[in-house]
């Protein structure tokens, strides 16, 4: 039988500015360890730590565009593109856009606070 999620549950975000993370699917609103799907808002000027996560994330940008600076070089990912970052790779996202930029993000396994590995 599928199960039907309504509606999803809101995480705290880190950054400068308050982003909207809306978890559907993860650790916070479903119990699920192995994927995490979330819907991400963020507003102009917006940017978070670096982080050097412990799970692969899957970004898809559906409204403006989302900057991601790696050690290998920086990427402005806009509508309808998507980037695959890796476990253990540094990386820092950010919407340096006028209209901030929304996406969707898959990470697997679940997104954790404990193997995002945030800079201090």
């Amino acid at each position: 039988m599928p199960e039907i999620i309504r509606k999803g549950a809101i995480i705290e975000s880190a950054g400068n500015k308050p982003k909207i993370i809306e978890e559907f699917i993860g650790r916070v609103n479903s119990g699920e360890e192995k994927i995490s799907i979330a819907r991400m808002k963020s507003p102009a000027g917006w940017i978070e730590p670096g982080q050097k996560p412990e799970f692969h994330e899957f970004t898809i940008v559906y409204k403006g565009f989302l900057k991601v600076e790696t050690k290998e070089g920086e990427y402005e990912i806009k509508e309808g593109e998507v980037i695959h970052c890796f476990p253990g790779e540094w990386v820092r996202y950010s919407s340096p856009g006028k209209d901030g930029c929304e996406y969707i993000a898959i990470c697997t396994p679940a997104f954790s606070p404990d193997t995002v590995n945030r800079d201090s």
